[in-house]
């Protein structure tokens, strides 16, 4: 009988499974199951070109449409899958006969945190992870003049430097002391503080949204929680987002912070397996396991996870990847530090001139590295992260000498 290879969540990850199982060799049936009507999209245009205006609609799309029936992947997009039945092989899907796999992998993703307050039901709050989110903001993009975003993260920051790019007045909410100060630390969160002020940014730090007011059923105010009231004609929320777990948990797989894998991204059925935003994996270098919410890994992990359902031994150990793009400042990071987790950091280049690498650096091991506006040096800063996981140090004072190559330094 033809072996029958499901996946639950047509993402970037599923997709590139998808690919990947095709491209090594897999001729049996698969079968790509979404819940959005659209065909499987990057997320990354979303908040950066698409938003902007530099990038058409298309540029997101991972396949052309073509794509799937050409490679014999049966697309079923606006699909919920309900039930798991791990026993039986068996997926239940909402409107649909069900389904027996001989092999899934589960590519559910995240969904964004919502705000439970007065008014979040208005008219223009908005949030930001789906194609149609993305669109409703475009078309806001020309008439919203007052703009609050809530939350200080990446996909805040790139809404607040797109609409800023646009004119508009934004204001950044933010309960911290500053922006991605968990994920960056204080130094490296003042520089991002710095840019968007000097491009126009209010920022509100320690400061928490009560409600938003509305005026016929529009919004006209965002409500801290100190009762001052930031008039809006739009207001987007980025407060993070939480893995999709819920078919797991159906299935009673082992579920923490995401659905458990070992390295080889396999849960504790061996016939079922998860990767990208929802996987909880076990790092083969940092000998622990960590969820990855970024761009790379819904890429890297769709490919890797082919292979192993394939019967290739595998152990996933890539290096965390994702990058930024906010009005002339673009970077790159590689590297896992947990908050807390470093003793300092460590500048290359010209901090004041926005040219610079910095590394998140413990017991004088290289964790992270950061390139702002330095290009073609991610090869050795991953080098220098890998030794770093795995417990080599390296010359701290050669680290801020640009006339010492990285490469160097990476051995």
């Amino acid at each position: 009988m033809t072996a029958v290879y499901a996946i639950v969540g047509a993402s970037l990850t599923g997709a590139k499974a998808a690919e990947s199982l095709r491209d090594n060799g897999f001729t049996g049936r698969i079968v790509l199951i979404g819940e959005e009507t659209e065909r499987p999209y990057e997320r990354p245009p979303l908040s950066k070109g698409y938003l902007l205006g530099t990038d058409p609609r298309d540029k997101a799309f991972v396949h052309d449409a073509s794509w799937y029936p050409e490679h014999e992947v049966e697309l079923m997009p606006g699909v919920r899958a309900t039930n798991l039945d791990t026993a039986a092989h068996l997926l239940t899907l909402d409107g649909y006969e069900p389904l027996r796999y001989d092999k899934l992998l589960l590519a559910t993703g995240s969904r964004v945190r919502r705000l439970d307050l007065p008014g979040a039901d208005l008219h223009s709050v908005r949030y930001l992870r789906t194609l149609p989110e993305a669109e409703a903001l475009v078309a806001q993009k020309e008439t919203a003049r007052r703009v609050v975003v809530v939350g200080a993260g990446w996909i805040g920051l790139e809404t607040a430097a797109a609409f800023r790019s646009h004119g508009a007045e934004v204001t950044v909410v933010e309960i911290d002391q500053a922006p991605l100060r968990r994920v960056l630390g204080d130094e490296v969160a003042a520089i991002f503080t710095k840019l968007h002020e000097e491009h126009g940014v209010v920022f509100r730090f320690g400061a928490g949204v009560s409600a938003f007011r509305g005026e016929g059923g529009v919004l006209a105010a965002v409500v801290l929680s100190d009762g001052t009231e930031l008039p809006a004609d739009l207001a987007i929320v980025g407060v993070g987002i939480t893995p999709a777990v819920e078919l797991a948990e159906a299935a009673g797989l082992a579920v923490d912070n995401g659905i458990v894998t070992d390295a080889s991204l396999r849960t504790a059925d061996p016939d079922v397996y998860a990767a990208g935003d929802v996987a909880s994996f076990a790092h083969p270098l940092l000998g622990k396991r960590i969820r990855v919410e970024h761009w790379s890994n819904a890429l890297d992990g769709g490919k890797a996870v082919a292979r192993s359902m394939l019967g290739e031994p595998l152990s996933y150990d890539r290096v965390p990847y994702f990058y930024t793009d906010q009005y002339d400042l673009g970077m790159e990071y590689a590297g896992y530090v947990e908050p807390g987790g470093y003793d300092r950091v460590v500048f290359r280049g010209d901090v004041a001139g926005g040219e610079f690498i910095a590394f998140w650096v413990k017991e004088g091991r290289v964790l992270a590295g950061m390139n702002v506006n330095v290009w073609d040096v991610q090869e050795e800063i991953q080098a220098l992260v890998r030794n770093g996981f795995a417990g080599k140090a390296v010359d701290l004072t050669g680290l801020t000498e640009a006339a010492v190559p990285l490469a160097e330094l990476a051995g």
